[in-house]
Formats: structure tokens, sequence, C-alpha cells
């Protein structure tokens, strides 16, 4: 059983579409049992799986979800535990105490950070948070431009400073929103688009960090 959390500390950077996509990606072939905890108040992960189990049925295509308040995630995540193999962790921004809660329960961070100075300079406390927690980590390039001198010059910083960003990006997409508006993930609602492509190789990637640890 392993815990991914998805953290951030600047709002709007994609953290509950990042979750909701990659849980759907996991998920996909059966071989896993993934859950999600939602601990972020504005509750629009949870807000999404309703959409999901009303078009789904019951079984939600194979997830599950838990929304506590952030203090409790220690005991939820046990209760999860029981009957999931992967459980997916949205945090709420600028909360502190309780993303740093999250990411000690994790085997693996991802922080979602768009193509903009604003999420760039966000990104430092949290990733400090998971080295400090000793916790693996790496950085989800979201909402990427195909080029451009911005995304050119956010890519060139992370490379000279070092930071651990994952091979795998997600585009600018209207993919992606049209499928959360539907309770689903690109995956489902659009196969052969670039997206779930995206979507995919991150899921490969992370499925390979969990395998080592690393």
């Amino acid at each position: 059983m392993a815990v991914v959390t998805v953290a951030q500390q600047k709002g709007g950077a994609g953290k509950t579409t990042l979750v909701a996509q990659l849980a759907v990606a996991l998920a996909a072939d059966g071989r896993r049992r993934v859950a999600l905890l939602d601990i972020d108040p504005q509750g629009s992960l949870a807000a999404w799986f309703a959409v999901r189990r009303q078009r789904l049925g019951e079984a939600a295509g194979g997830l599950a979800l838990s929304a506590v308040a952030g203090w409790r995630v220690g005991t939820e995540l046990d209760r999860l535990r029981r009957g999931a193999d992967l459980i997916l962790i949205d945090t709420p921004p600028h909360a502190e105490t309780e993303a740093r809660a999250a990411i000690r329960a994790a085997d693996l961070v991802l922080i979602p950070l768009q193509p903009s100075p604003m999420d760039l300079w966000a990104t430092a406390p949290t990733l400090e948070a998971a080295r400090s927690e000793r916790r693996a980590a790496r950085l989800v390039a979201n909402r990427m431009p195909a080029r451009g001198t911005l995304r050119d010059r956010v890519l060139a910083d992370l490379a000279e400073k070092e930071m651990p960003l994952a091979g795998a990006m997600l585009g600018s997409r209207v993919a992606f929103a049209h499928s959360m508006m539907e309770g689903l993930g690109v995956l489902e609602s659009a196969p052969r688009d670039r997206a779930a492509e995206e979507v995919s190789a991150l899921a490969d990637e992370v499925l390979g960090v969990l395998a080592g640890r690393s």
C-alpha cells in the first residue's frame, strides 16, 4: 500500500485535477484499488467524485473517496489502508499543519506548478517540507504550453536549481477541464487525446518512483 500526497502552498496550481486524473489512470487496468482522501475544506475533489458516482453508479468506476478534516489524516489513512492499494491525498493551500501531516504520511509527494514565477516561488516551501520529512518528491509541470519563452525560463530555472522535476508534464488542454465537469478522467472521456497520453506517462512515472521509493 502506498500514499501519494499532492501538495502546493499556492492555490490554483491544479492539485485537485492532478489527483483526479491520476486516480483514474492508476485504477484503469483494474490491478489496483485506488482511494482518494480530500482534506481540502473547499471540497473540490469530493464534488468531482459526487458527479462521478452519479454518472457511473456507486462503484464510481473503481474509486473510493473519503473527505475529512486535515487533523484526521492519520486515522482516516488507517481505515482506508484496509481496502486500498494506493491512496491519493488532495491537500488545501495555505494550511501548513494539514499539508505537513499529509506529507508526513506520504510515500511520494507531488507538487504541481504552472509556468509562472509565482508558482515557482511557492514551490520551495512545499519541497522543503517533503525533504524535512525525508519523503520522495517530484514537481509536476502543469498546464504547460507546448513552447514559449516563459516555459523555457521556468524549466531552465528548475534545472539550474536541481529541483526534482517529473519527466512527464501535463499540457494546457481543455480535455482536462471537460473530463472534470463530467466526473471522469481524460482516459475515460478522451482516451485518444494527447492529454490522456500525458496522464498515462505520469502515472507510469509515479509507479516507478513508488517501486524504487527514491
